[in-house]
């Protein structure tokens, strides 16, 4: 069983930033890609960054420039640090991980429980 916890999530003014935090624990042989995606009121969740265990990253053209996603992948943890903070960032944010458990099973996809993260004007 792996577990993915999220931290960091909170209430900030526009132009503000904020870091989210993310640790996978269990059964890990290795992770392959981390990211975060992310969920407002009434809309589908979408990708916001991810990142490969080389280290590549992909964003959103919407937080190209203001967000940076990063890992540890020797605390088998990723890191979003969120700058120039919008309302319409507003949303639940949720890590996911690509997680190979033993060496012999298949890599299985791991979230988390999501955490709030609220720009006000």
């Amino acid at each position: 069983q792996v577990q993915l916890v999220e931290s960091g999530g909170g209430l900030v003014q526009a132009g503000g930033s904020l870091r989210l935090s993310c640790a996978a624990s269990g059964y890990i042989f290795r992770i392959n890609s981390m990211g975060w995606y992310r969920q407002a009121p009434g809309k589908k969740r979408e990708l916001v960054a991810s990142i490969t265990s080389a280290g590549t990253t992909t964003y959103a053209d919407s937080v190209k420039g203001r967000f940076t996603i990063s890992r540890d992948n020797a605390k088998n943890g990723v890191y979003l640090q969120m700058s120039s903070l919008k309302p319409e960032d507003t949303a639940v944010y949720y890590c996911e991980a690509d997680i190979k458990p033993t060496l012999l099973r298949a890599v299985e996809v791991a979230w988390g429980q999501g955490t709030q993260v609220t720009v006000s004007v």
